[in-house]
């Protein structure tokens, strides 16, 4: 097999940061794809319509003449997020989500929620109107040890939260655990999950073994080896559960390698042939259509592209770094050699 053929595929989970980081991030972001979830965690974040329409702009002003690539709007939740918000959202045309951040969990999260059980009202409004909740599925105190913080999540939070409300839509972001793919595989079809390129492709052991690597720090943290590939199964099965979510984030070279780096791997350089490597080695390239294209889609309940895309088997060697922001970052798999590419 030389060419693969799918339905033009969606990011359902994308930063772009904001102002001249989106001369950068945009572009990158409409290489191959039709659409991508934007998350909101600005400083300040997008905790409301208005903001979202502002931001939704700016955005699209960066859009690359010719292109017809769309931004999927998401509020960000705060302990002040109100139904009424809810329902503005549900009614805007342009708002696909809200995300729910636990306060500190990653990078501009500091406005997130303090306490779940603050939220009774805006999940019921959720519910109601059919609006998904994209959760960062991390408890957040100190005594868990970083490894832990999905596994505990899940047990803490997500199993109750799914049993009290069984109609709202949750996706489980980013998910990097066994125990995230199991529970998102054995639940009910209004819980999905999206899962990044970082996360199949490696393990802690990449990013600790034999020194510190930061640029493939990211939260949730890469765990170890088991949990990888427990993704990669989950990714490849064929389940309709799982989709497509880079989680791509950019951040400079010396944010990146400083005293106190940032959590975050900016991937729309190669994103879809950085999954196609996955599926390949997995010998499931069959089911790689249906976890880039169809099966987010499905779950957020919009139609598939109309347009489709073409990967060639042909190696090709990933940039060692990128402009960006009158300086430069260092891309997820930066200097490796791939064996798909994009036929642009």
């Amino acid at each position: 097999m030389n060419t693969i053929t799918i339905i033009q595929p969606d990011d359902w989970h994308l930063h772009l940061r904001d102002k001249q980081a989106l001369a950068t991030t945009v572009p990158a972001a409409t290489r191959g794809f039709g659409r991508g979830i934007i998350m909101p965690n600005l400083n300040p974040p997008i905790t409301n319509v208005r903001l979202a329409n502002d931001y939704r702009k700016r955005i699209l002003a960066q859009r690359p003449d010719g292109s017809d690539w769309q931004p999927l709007m998401v509020l960000y939740l705060t302990d002040n997020t109100s139904p009424d918000e809810i329902h503005a959202a549900s009614e805007s045309g342009f708002i696909y989500g809200c995300k729910y951040y636990p306060a500190g969990a990653t990078t501009n999260s500091d406005s997130g929620v303090t306490d779940l059980n603050k939220m009774h009202a805006v999940f019921e409004a959720m519910q109601s109107v059919g609006m998904v909740l994209q959760m960062h599925g991390e408890v957040t105190s100190n005594e868990i040890d970083i490894f832990d913080r999905e596994a505990v999540f899940i047990e803490r939070h997500l199993k109750s939260l799914v049993a009290e409300y069984p109609s709202l839509k949750i996706v489980l972001e980013h998910i990097t655990t066994q125990q995230g793919a199991d529970f998102v595989i054995d639940a009910g079809d209004n819980v999905g999950a999206s899962i990044t390129p970082q996360h199949l492709i490696y393990n802690r052991n990449h990013m600790l073994a034999g020194g510190i690597r930061p640029h493939l720090f990211c939260l949730p943290i890469l765990k170890r080896d088991i949990h990888q590939q427990a993704l990669i199964n989950a990714a490849t099965s064929g389940s309709h559960k799982v989709f497509l979510g880079t989680d791509s984030a950019p951040h400079t070279q010396g944010t990146k390698e400083s005293a106190c780096g940032c959590a975050g791997c900016f991937s729309h350089h190669a994103a879809i042939e950085l999954y196609a490597e996955v599926f390949d080695k997995a010998g499931a390239l069959d089911k790689l259509e249906a976890f880039a294209s169809t099966n987010g889609p499905d779950f957020y309940g919009l139609p598939y592209n109309q347009s489709t895309i073409e990967l060639q088997k042909q190696q090709w060697k990933l940039p060692e770094s990128l402009p960006f922001e009158n300086t430069q970052l260092i891309p997820l798999g930066a200097g490796t050699t791939l064996n798909w590419k994009l036929a642009e």
